[in-house]
């Protein structure tokens, strides 16, 4: 029998960024933040990024097969907190938020972040609540020097 307590407790040890994943569907634009992100290949470059099945952003992501990733600095807790909840209750998350559009994805990029990756789905796994989505980079900027924001600084806890 699994013990709860233990599992719970070992699984939130596992260190994790956040990140403000970036998805389109035509002209409508959304970002989520995500923590269960790693890369996962040199060549191709592979990154790992999985997402809850019950989101809008989800879907988007499903049906267009692109996305981006916005890397946070420390000390953008509130930045991050900003795209927890879902679009349909918040509405448009970027309103004041200063963000482009990917040169190879059309997917929203954050100006105030450390950088960001553009990727390509090139495989999925859905399997349990989140789908795992495996992203080929196809582009990569930096915007600044800096400490990327992790979990664990921020007090939050997702996972177990």
């Amino acid at each position: 029998m699994l013990d709860e307590k233990a599992k719970k407790t070992m699984l939130r040890k596992i260190p994790h960024g956040l990140y403000i994943c970036g998805v389109k569907d035509g002209e409508n634009l959304n970002g989520f933040t995500v923590s269960w992100l790693m890369q996962s290949s040199f060549e191709p470059p592979l990154v790992v990024n999985c997402v809850k099945k019950d989101s809008g952003s989800h879907e988007m992501l499903k049906k267009n097969g692109v996305f981006s990733i916005s890397f946070l600095e420390e000390g953008q807790k509130d930045l991050a907190a900003k795209f927890f909840k879902p679009q349909s209750r918040v509405g448009n998350k970027f309103e004041d938020v200063e963000f482009y559009e990917g040169e190879k994805t059309g997917c929203p990029i954050i100006k105030d972040s450390l950088g960001y990756v553009e990727c390509q789905v090139v495989g999925s796994v859905e399997k349990g609540d989140h789908t795992v989505y495996v992203g080929e980079v196809i582009s990569a900027g930096i915007h600044r020097e800096g400490k990327a924001l992790n979990l664990e600084s921020t007090g939050w806890q997702y996972g177990g």
